[in-house]
């Protein structure tokens, strides 16, 4: 089985959170204006939002830099799903219900094959 360097994981993990973080940042941005597209985007929350992608696109940058593979780690990166829902329950009172769960349980079963999967050499 190849080896994923665990710093390309690491990146990973963290840039699935910034991406979660960046989306609500969005939305935070969007709820609180009535201007423009243009004008929005100097808001302060589109802007902070924007600034997680950019951290997202550096640990990408990283992530592969250090060995890793899009196939093994951008399963990595669908975690932000489960971040998303996390901060939704924290900062818009979002419920998680058992059928959330569920599919959380499943998308990491699904990340997981996905990983070792590509992992194996052919």
């Amino acid at each position: 089985m190849l080896k994923t360097p665990l710093l390309a994981i690491v990146c990973m993990l963290v840039a699935s959170v910034f991406g979660a973080v960046g989306q609500y940042l969005y939305k935070t941005g969007a709820d609180r204006s009535d201007a423009g597209p243009v004008v929005m985007l100097l808001s302060p929350w589109i802007l902070a939002g924007m600034g997680c992608y950019i951290a997202v696109m550096l640990l990408f940058t990283q992530a592969f830099k250090a060995g890793g593979t899009v196939t093994v780690l951008y399963p990595i990166y669908a975690t932000t799903f489960i971040w998303a829902a996390i901060i939704g329950q924290v900062v818009y009172g979002q419920p998680i219900r058992l059928v959330h769960i569920v599919g959380m349980v499943l998308l990491i079963g699904g990340m997981y094959l996905m990983g070792v999967g590509n992992a194996q050499p052919s």
